[in-house]
């Protein structure tokens, strides 16, 4: 006879701390945000959306183990990655909305809603679960499942290939594209020979430009702001294709040129616009932050399932009195030379500079609406970031592929993102938030000079 007298969990005593780059390091400490919705033809389809997604994704889990550990602080404004197996957090809740009643899914209170509550404020880092979800069930017999992941543990292209591999796991499939978690491999492009300066220095990247007459940012982060969306259909993007490539020719007498892409055609024109709306002094200058992912462009490149940050933000650089007078191929010019220049070299003086960097705050960003903390990307700049590679709408967890998403939040002025429109029509959705006082003006002349 044996009398169980008590039972204990045993955890590691000291578990694993992952490496974390230099470009791990230096992004924002807040939580990218996502919202996919979901209205199957058979409703049955979801009806135990809970039980499989909770069970797929302790699977899942199992081989993106680092989203189930812990960011723990550390001196000079970095964190460690402890893997702890903490875990993720899942939430399941209930909407008397319907999916139409979100509309164009514009980012929103109500849409913020059907994603997990962090509190920056009062939560101690090391207490915020890497990975949140919540599975909100409407009245319709649609669901969402809303996803917030730490920035400082991946990117877009390792966010999207985690959630194709939940997805893949819930299906019932086998995940079989397994992710290369050893962030190790970044060092050997972080470190310098100590006999050759770095080409770039931190002041190539940053700071940014303030409004002339203005000392600091702050009065620009205090303004109000609001999100709103702008739908570009697949005619209106190669228009503006058109309109860039046919000027850059005559100019230069020349069609030998590589064309511009839609990615830069579009950003271009979002630049010229929201330099207008925003009533641009003709000597201010504006700066177009870029995000590039540079996992190609090393030498050697990065395995293509690097799982992490291998993204930078770039700048192109421009006075607003040139992008508002000469024509959609300046500003077009000016994107593709900024984005041209990551390369091997590039990538390697950007993390040798943060790498020397005794504090990586003041180089950090944070995705929340009038915060007074690290770098400002509003007025007179903006900052774009392209979902049009990644596989946005393809998250099937067997209900059927999303029929919409939308970012859940956009933190501040000037934040943007060029979406893929959910037919797959070549059109694009551009969530934007800008100060309330300019958002009609950079509406109307969005659609008026197209």
């Amino acid at each position: 006879m044996v009398n169980l007298i008590a039972s204990h969990i045993v955890k590691p005593a000291k578990p694993e701390v992952m490496y974390l780059s230099e470009c791990d390091q230096c992004k924002p400490l807040t939580y990218a945000t996502i919202v996919h919705f979901y209205k199957p033809e058979n409703p049955e389809l979801l009806k135990d959306a809970t039980r499989v997604l909770k069970d797929s994704l302790s699977e899942a889990l199992a081989a993106f183990y680092p989203l189930a550990g812990r960011l723990f602080q550390k001196d000079g404004g970095r964190v460690e990655l402890r893997c702890n197996s903490m875990g993720a957090l899942l939430l399941e809740a209930q909407s008397e909305l319907k999916i139409e009643d979100f509309g164009d899914f514009c980012p929103s209170p109500q849409i913020s809603a059907l994603i997990p509550p962090i509190d920056y404020n009062n939560t101690p880092l090391h207490e915020v679960p890497l990975l949140l979800g919540q599975i909100t069930r409407f009245a319709c017999g649609g669901v969402s499942l809303g996803l917030a992941v730490s920035h400082v543990i991946v990117d877009g292209q390792s966010g999207c290939h985690f959630a194709a591999e939940w997805a893949k796991i819930a299906r019932g499939e086998k995940s079989d594209d397994q992710p290369y978690l050893d962030r190790t491999i970044l060092q050997q492009y972080e470190e310098y020979p100590s006999s050759i300066a770095p080409k770039l220095q931190y002041s190539d990247f940053y700071p940014l430009p303030v409004l002339i007459g203005q000392s600091s940012s702050l009065e620009e982060r205090k303004k109000a702001t609001t999100c709103a969306m702008f739908p570009l259909s697949k005619e209106q993007i190669e228009q503006l294709k058109n309109n860039v490539n046919n000027h850059h020719d005559l100019v230069h007498k020349t069609s030998n040129h590589p064309p511009f892409s839609r990615f830069v055609a579009v950003s271009a024109h979002i630049w010229k616009c929201l330099s207008k709306a925003r009533m641009h002094s003709p000597d201010q200058e504006t700066v177009l932050y870029v995000t590039v992912d540079f996992r190609s462009r090393l030498k050697p490149p990065l395995p293509g399932r690097y799982f992490g940050n291998a993204v930078l933000p770039v700048p192109a650089r421009a006075i607003a009195g040139d992008l508002q007078s000469r024509p959609p191929s300046y500003a077009s010019s000016k994107i593709k030379e900024a984005i041209d220049k990551v390369t091997d070299e590039y990538v390697r003086s950007y993390l040798a500079c943060m790498k020397n960097m005794p504090e990586v705050s003041s180089s950090r960003h944070f995705h929340t609406v009038g915060c007074a903390q690290g770098l400002f990307f509003g007025n007179p700049n903006l900052l774009i970031t392209s979902w049009v590679g990644l596989d946005v709408y393809k998250v099937n967890f067997g209900g059927g592929e999303a029929t919409s998403m939308t970012p859940g939040s956009l933190g501040y002025d000037g934040r943007l993102f060029l979406i893929p429109g959910p037919n797959g029509d070549g059109s694009l959705i551009i969530p934007l938030r800008l100060q309330v006082e300019h958002i009609n003006a950079f509406k109307k002349y969005f659609y008026e000079d197209i």
